[in-house]
């Protein structure tokens, strides 16, 4: 689906509501996360804040399981260089350190972060206004608070949060 109009159709015709369902564990993890600040129903966005919008991006996942992932507008932001910028590990890079490793006696280990970008706070001042996807919170004003997936520095928030807490003892 391209958006959660179309999640919806396709299950309508399907028999089935295997997207909304994803939708809600997404929301619900969004929620356990306290990404979002509810401000109320038709409550404007304070001053400072840009309104941008988000939206889910849906995947079946190669083992058959049913995905969305809310995502925001970040393009919808002013870029900040300074304050964006990521870095990422290459391919070659990881296959070049894995065989360093390997070439010393070392043995490589792996792992996932779920919701990785939702261990960070952002410094981004934006908000929406939440569509009927968010079930009761339809209608209401939400402030962004989480790293979440599309904002320009999200990447940049993770890896601070990442980076500060591996130096830690």
């Amino acid at each position: 689906p391209r958006d959660h109009r179309e999640a919806v159709q396709l299950e309508e015709a399907q028999g089935h509501t295997k997207w909304t369902e994803a939708e809600a564990v997404e929301l619900k993890q969004i929620n356990d996360y306290d990404t979002l600040r509810d401000l109320g129903k038709d409550v404007a966005l304070p001053k400072g804040y840009t309104k941008i919008q988000v939206h889910f991006v849906y995947d079946c996942k190669h083992d058959g399981r049913f995905k969305a992932r809310l995502v925001a507008g970040g393009h919808l932001t002013q870029a900040d260089k300074e304050d964006s910028y990521s870095g990422v590990v290459s391919l070659k890079s990881m296959r070049l350190a894995m065989l360093v490793g390997e070439m010393n006696g070392l043995s490589s280990m792996v792992g996932d972060i779920g919701n990785a970008y939702l261990e960070s706070f952002t410094r981004e001042r934006v908000g929406f206004i939440a569509g009927p996807e968010f079930g009761t919170y339809a209608g209401h004003t939400l402030i962004i608070v989480k790293a979440l997936y599309g904002l320009r520095t999200s990447g940049a928030r993770f890896h601070e949060k990442l980076s500060d807490t591996l130096r830690q003892e």
